[in-house]
C-alpha cells in the first residue's frame, strides 16, 4: 500500500497518537526508530509535530538504543531491571509522542493526547513488566525470548496498522485496553503471592529461633 500521499485525517491522527502511546510502553526505541525511518524514507508523510524524528541523529540514537534493548529484553532478570529503569522513560515519552502527533492542532488537543498517550504507555508498560516478573520465576531463558519476540512482532504490526488501517488500529486498541484491565490485577496478585511465598519461610524461621 502506497502511504506517501495519504493524508492523515482526524481518525488517522487519533490512531497514530493512541498507537504511539500504546507502543511506547512496550518498545519506545522501536517506535522512534521506525517512525523516523518511515518519514525519512518517504514511506508516509508524518504530521509536522513528528517530523523531528526524521532527523538521522534522532532515529540513529534510537536505533542504537533499540540494538541494546533487543538483547537486554531477552535476558532473564536483566529484562526486569531494564523495565524498572524505563518506568521513568516510557510513560512520559508515550505522552510526548502522542502530543507531538497533534502539534499545531491547539494546546487543548495536545494536552488531551498527552493524557491519552501517557495512560496507554503506563498500561502497556506495567502489564509487560508484571508479566516479565512472573516469567522470570522460571529459570530457563526460552520463555523470555519467546515473550520478547512476540512483543516485537505485536509492536511492528501495530505500527503498520497505525498508518495503513487506522480504524482497525483504534478498534484493536479498545480490545487491548480491556485485556490490560482484566490482566493487570491478576498479574499483580500473582506477584504479591510470589513475594509472600518467599517471605513466609523467613518469618517461620524467625518464630522457631
Amino acid at each position: 500500500m502506497d502511504l506517501t500521499h495519504m493524508p492523515l485525517d482526524l481518525t488517522g491522527l487519533l490512531a497514530l497518537a493512541a498507537g504511539l502511546g500504546w507502543a511506547a510502553g512496550l518498545r519506545l526505541y522501536t517506535v522512534i526508530f521506525v517512525v523516523g525511518m518511515v518519514g525519512y524514507l518517504g514511506i508516509a508523510e508524518l504530521p509536522p509535530g513528528l517530523r523531528i524524528l526524521q532527523h538521522p541523529l534522532v532515529f540513529g540514537a534510537a536505533g542504537l538504543m533499540l540494538f541494546v534493548e533487543f538483547f537486554a529484553d531477552k535476558i532473564p532478570l536483566l529484562d526486569t531491571a531494564w523495565d524498572t529503569v524505563h518506568t521513568f522513560i516510557r510513560i512520559p515519552a508515550g505522552a510526548a509522542l502522542a502530543a507531538m502527533v497533534f502539534g499545531g492542532q491547539g494546546l487543548e488537543w495536545q494536552t488531551a493526547m498527552a493524557v491519552l498517550g501517557g495512560t496507554l504507555a503506563a498500561g502497556t508498560h506495567f502489564t509487560k513488566a508484571s508479566a516479565r516478573a512472573m516469567i522470570n520465576t522460571s529459570p530457563e531463558p526460552f520463555s523470555n525470548i519467546a515473550a520478547s519476540t512476540g512483543e516485537d512482532v505485536v509492536v511492528l504490526t501495530g505500527m503498520w496498522l497505525m498508518f495503513a488501517h487506522p480504524w482497525v488500529m483504534l478498534g484493536l486498541l479498545v480490545l487491548l485496553v480491556v485485556l490490560m484491565l482484566w490482566l493487570l490485577p491478576r498479574l499483580w496478585r500473582g506477584i504479591a503471592a510470589l513475594i509472600g511465598s518467599f517471605s513466609l519461610p523467613r518469618s517461620t524461621a524467625r518464630g522457631h529461633s
